[in-house]
Formats: C-alpha cells, sequence, structure tokens
C-alpha cells in the first residue's frame, strides 16, 4: 500500500467510525509483543484473552503482529525470580515493542531488564504498594497496565468467608514466602480479620512440597477457615489447593474465581480474563506513540462472587440464600 492509498484508508476509517483495527492493519508496520506469563496448560483462557484483545484493537499475529513468548511456568511449577528475569531479558534482547508481563512476579522482572522498552501489566495486585508506580494515575517511566486491587479487596473476602461460615472463630492466611506482597496482605488479612473479633493465623508457604500440608497446618493451628490471596503458586496448583482443602475439610476463600472452578469454595475477584483481554488497549495506544508513563493505570470496575455448591455441600455447608442471589457464578 502506497502513501496516497494509507492516507486513503485512513480517512475511510475515521468516516465510518470504524475500530481501531482498520487503522492498525494499514501501516504495514509488523510491531514485536512480548509475552511473559503462564503456559497454555497452565491458563488457555488468559492466554486466549490476550489475543483476543489485540485483535479487536486491530492486530493478529502472522499478519501486523509477532508475539514472542516466554513462560512464567514449566510443568505445572512456577519458575524462580531469576528464571523470569533472564526470560525478560531474552524477550529485550529480541527487541520487542512492548513487554506484556502478567503478574507480580514476572512484572518485576520485566521492570528490572526492560530499559526504556514500555511494560503493560496484565495482572499487577499493587503496582504502588510493589514500587512499580508513582501512582496509579500517573504511573510514570515505561509501564502502565492493569491492576487487581488485590489488597482492597481482603476485607470482603474475609466478609463473605465468615458469611459462609458463621461459626468460624479463627481465621489462617497461607503466606507465600516468596511473594513481595505478602508483608502487606498479612496486615490487611490480619485487620479484617480481628475486626470482626476473630482469632489470626498465618501458615507459611514456601514452595510446591508444602502445598499438601498447607491445609493440614492450618487445622493443626486449630483453624476454622482460610483466605488463599493471590499468588501464581496458588493459582497454577489451584486444583491441588481444592483438594487438600476439602481432604481436611477447611472452608477456603480464594482470590481467583479460577480457584473456585477447580474446586475451592469461595471467591470475590475481578475477572482475569479480562484484565487479559483489555491489555490490547494499552497496547494500541503505546504503539500509536503514546508514552505508557502517561496512561493512567486501569482498576477493576466489575467483581465476581464464585461459590462452589458441590464443594459446600461436601463440606457440609448451607449457603444462604443471601450469599446464592449475590453470586456472579455457581459451580455446581
Amino acid at each position: 500500500m502506497n502513501r496516497r492509498e494509507t492516507l486513503m484508508a485512513l480517512a475511510a476509517a475515521a468516516a465510518a467510525g470504524l475500530s481501531n483495527a482498520v487503522i492498525a492493519q494499514s501501516s504495514g508496520k509488523v510491531w514485536r509483543i512480548g509475552f511473559l506469563g503462564p503456559t497454555v496448560d497452565d491458563a488457555p483462557h488468559l492466554l486466549a484473552a490476550f489475543r483476543e484483545g489485540l485483535r479487536e484493537a486491530g492486530y493478529v499475529e502472522g499478519r501486523n503482529i509477532v508475539i514472542l513468548y516466554r513462560w512464567t511456568t514449566h510443568r505445572g511449577v512456577v519458575i524462580d525470580a531469576n528464571s523470569m528475569t533472564a526470560s525478560a531479558q531474552e524477550l529485550i534482547d529480541q527487541r520487542v515493542d512492548v513487554l506484556a508481563a502478567s503478574i507480580d512476579p514476572p512484572i518485576i522482572a520485566a521492570k528490572k531488564v526492560a530499559g526504556h522498552t514500555p511494560i503493560v501489566m496484565l495482572n499487577v495486585s499493587d503496582p504502588v504498594a510493589l514500587g512499580l508506580v508513582s501512582s496509579l494515575a500517573r504511573p510514570g517511566g515505561n509501564i502502565t497496565g492493569l491492576t487487581r486491587l488485590s489488597p482492597e479487596l481482603v476485607g470482603k473476602n474475609v466478609q463473605l468467608l465468615v458469611e459462609l461460615v458463621p461459626g468460624a472463630r479463627r481465621i489462617a492466611l497461607l503466606a507465600s514466602t516468596i511473594s513481595a506482597m505478602t508483608p502487606l496482605m498479612t496486615r490487611v488479612t490480619r485487620e479484617a480479620v480481628t475486626a470482626r473479633g476473630l482469632e489470626f493465623h498465618v501458615v507459611e508457604v514456601r514452595g510446591v512440597p508444602e502445598l499438601d500440608d498447607a491445609f493440614a497446618a492450618a487445622r493443626r493451628a486449630r483453624a476454622d477457615a482460610v483466605f488463599v490471596p493471590g499468588d501464581g503458586l496458588f493459582f497454577v496448583h489451584r486444583a491441588q489447593l481444592a483438594e487438600t482443602a476439602l481432604a481436611q475439610r477447611l472452608p477456603a476463600a480464594f482470590s481467583y474465581t479460577e480457584n473456585v472452578e477447580a474446586g475451592g469454595l469461595l471467591a470475590y475477584s475481578p475477572s482475569s480474563t479480562e484484565n487479559y483481554r483489555r491489555a490490547g488497549g494499552f497496547i494500541d495506544k503505546i504503539l500509536r506513540g503514546v508514552n505508557p508513563g502517561d496512561i493512567p493505570i486501569e482498576q477493576p470496575t466489575r467483581f465476581e462472587l464464585a461459590i462452589n455448591l458441590k464443594t459446600a455441600k461436601a463440606l457440609g455447608i448451607t449457603v444462604p440464600q443471601s450469599l446464592l442471589v449475590r453470586a456472579d457464578r455457581v459451580v455446581e
């Protein structure tokens, strides 16, 4: 397409009120997008949503973009921080135009090595608390994206857990020792639990070998229920956590809807799928020349209450009608 044809295509798209797709595809440029996130085996729906969001913005693999993939999981195991940093460096070395990173550890790894390469955060817990950005409104530097509001949602999850298990007197927190957010999540969970006059206990989890014993440790500590915060370890091994919680007969609230779909009891959270899809709009703005540090970080506007009735029945829990009518997703 020559310059005159390109200008005509752009004018026609604007006149017709068409989406960004026409404009994005008319430039003739093939952009290089780096993706640092979980494999298709661990989260196929998230990768599909990421590609869908790019298509909605007019970017299609093999046509006007190349997506270079590096994975944060391997055979169902979350890779360590050094490996994540090395993977992020590989993408930077391949001169990607934008680097999309999934959750906290990959985002932190990308930030270390990106230099001036723009970063789009797909699902960050709290970028200000992590020191990744100056503020949500004006992130500054080379980074923008979407947050999950993880600390702000702790109180709601604890409230719902207590509503579902009104006899609970001690709530345990599963705390990943490798998560940078653990100190903050421990503090806000403690505050949410003790504000209700309940006892609080922390069960530390250092890695996969300790997952099987995590709920057993909570049971030994006389916990009546457990809150599991957002973390790559707890997301990837969501089926295993659901099984061990049920085996120990401990009701648990999780930070991802996917945990409930895998057999967990309860979750109140934003949609990870929606965040991955909406990332396409951020990438589009950056490729059009907008400084990522000037693009406000988006907070979720829609939240899902998910309840697994099959798990509740197995635990001998009768879900109150007041909770059922508020649920956005019920797994039966």
